[in-house]
């Protein structure tokens, strides 16, 4: 020890205390501009509510294309939507049919 009272620190030890300053420092960027840090958790807020928009809409269009398959079942087919599926498929009209063609507004 000197005589301020400061001890003399050998090339090994200030060599592994820079080394944990330095590994520190580069958690603590991590932590905050890292992927998952402070940075960028508003835009991980943004995505996640993309998502659950995303699983919203894709649960409601596997709940239509259930109710369709069930209504398509070979032992009880409904009998309107096997017909509009027919000729919507097949351009299979009935004489007495008159069809008309709807084009979607732009």
């Amino acid at each position: 020890m000197t005589r301020e009272g400061h001890t003399i620190t050998s090339p090994k030890e200030r060599l592994t205390q820079g080394a944990a300053l330095f590994i520190l420092l580069v958690l603590g960027g991590l932590a905050i501009a890292g992927p998952s840090g402070l940075l960028a958790w508003g835009e991980n807020l943004r995505v996640l509510d993309q998502r659950k928009a995303e699983i919203a809409r894709l649960a409601h269009q596997r709940d239509e294309l259930k109710l369709q398959v069930d209504l398509l079942d070979p032992n009880h087919a409904d009998a309107d939507l096997s017909g509009e599926l027919i000729r919507k498929n097949l351009n299979v009209v009935h004489p007495d049919e008159v069809v008309l063609i709807l084009k979607p507004e732009r």
